[in-house]
């Protein structure tokens, strides 16, 4: 076998070891050995995870149904109750669209959607900064793809007057809230991109998004009202809606086709009912957190402006890079917030480019502006 305790070591050396963190949450803070600090590295934007009365409230509901705590299959075999059909109904008429579809996670989608639609005769760009589970999908479809750089809309208009009339099909993928740098696409200027070929595609994902943006908080697409000229709005639930699984809104050909021809959907059990359920307990009121983004806002302003020349001016959103550089000063740097009672953490290479190591912090609307003013004292 392998030597394996080299190659930890080795990371370990290198400062890139892996621990999962052993912690206590009580609602926007954290307590680990002895200590409590802030959580300023969650992703529950919205702050409804830990919102007693939302639980209780969908705990009265669900005592009137029988809704299983496992699906016990996937939905193509007896796994597809009505909870499924019920949500994916919700959100097609929510975004205005002719269907939608359900998955286990943020990963099972953007891992199953490309390599299920694209082949030898299809080519994807994708932004340089795209997710992780993004460009595994890209790799496992088998499709030749290219990367343009960050948000260069002109290099990526360059990329397709060269290459699209050589391809059956073209995929432009971006996310709409980049999940390191938290600043946010253009997608207007994408769709006139895509609308300027007949064989182009344009393929979104609003992880960190849905929820947290837009009028009725459907995302930046809807926020640039350019929900109806996007192919694939994909997003999860695991973040802003407190909850798991993810989805993506389309059209009825798409998703009859990725039924029959996606991976990870046929081939896996289907989320409990019972999940499904809370889902859409919270998805039917996400036009009633307006309060809760617009603290969000607010506390993500105040944040960001503090950290302008140090990563802050690249964010427009919840999610706020502070940016140290090196690894070793990055680590430290971290660790003294959270002696100080901040609960924050190092992002290096290889997820972020070297040279930008970086303090990812993460908003939610349960943060206030007191602690945010604190935090600016301390860093």
């Amino acid at each position: 076998m392998k030597d394996y305790t080299t190659k930890l070591n080795e990371l370990k050396a290198a400062g890139n070891l892996r621990r999962l963190p052993k912690i206590v949450h009580k609602g926007c803070m954290v307590e680990r050995d002895g200590q409590w600090m802030l959580n300023l590295s969650s992703n529950d934007y919205l702050g409804l995870a830990s919102r007693a009365d939302l639980r209780n409230a969908f705990l009265e509901e669900l005592k009137d149904g029988e809704l299983p705590l496992s699906s016990s299959s996937s939905r193509l075999l007896t796994g597809n109750f009505t909870a499924y059909t019920a949500l994916e109904q919700l959100m097609s008429e929510r975004f205005g669209r002719e269907s939608a579809l359900l998955f286990n996670s943020g990963y099972h989608a953007n891992t199953g959607i490309l390599p299920a639609l694209a082949d030898k005769q299809t080519l994807i760009l994708a932004d340089k900064l795209v997710h992780a589970s993004i460009i595994d999908g890209i790799l496992l479809s088998g499709a030749p793809f290219q990367r343009y750089r960050h948000n260069d809309y002109e290099q990526l208009e360059t990329l397709l007057k060269k290459n699209a009339g050589q391809f059956e099909q073209v995929f432009i993928v971006t996310e709409s809230i980049f999940s390191m740098d938290g600043d946010v696409a253009d997608l207007r200027r994408l769709v006139e991109l895509k609308k300027s070929y007949p064989n182009v595609c344009l393929y979104v994902d609003e992880a960190h998004a849905i929820g947290v943006r837009g009028r009725n908080g459907l995302g930046i697409a809807e926020e640039q009202d350019c929900i109806s000229e996007i192919d694939l709005l994909v997003g999860t639930f695991g973040k802003a809606l407190a909850s798991m699984g993810a989805y993506v809104v389309c059209s009825r050909v798409i998703r009859e086709y990725l039924i029959n021809c996606m991976r990870p959907l046929i081939f896996s059990t289907a989320l409990p009912p019972a999940q499904i359920a809370w889902t859409q307990f919270l998805f039917r009121r996400l036009p009633d957190f307006a309060e809760e983004r617009k603290r969000l806002t607010l506390v993500s302003s105040l944040l960001a402006d503090a950290l302008r020349g140090k990563g802050g001016e690249i964010s427009g959103s919840h999610i706020i890079p502070y940016i140290i550089g090196e690894n070793e000063a990055c680590i430290l740097h971290a660790e003294e917030l959270q002696r100080k009672g901040f609960y924050c953490l190092p992002v290096r290479p290889p997820t972020v480019p070297k040279g930008t190591a970086r303090i990812r912090f993460s908003l939610t609307a349960d943060v206030t502006q007191d602690q945010i003013t604190q935090l600016i004292k301390n860093s």
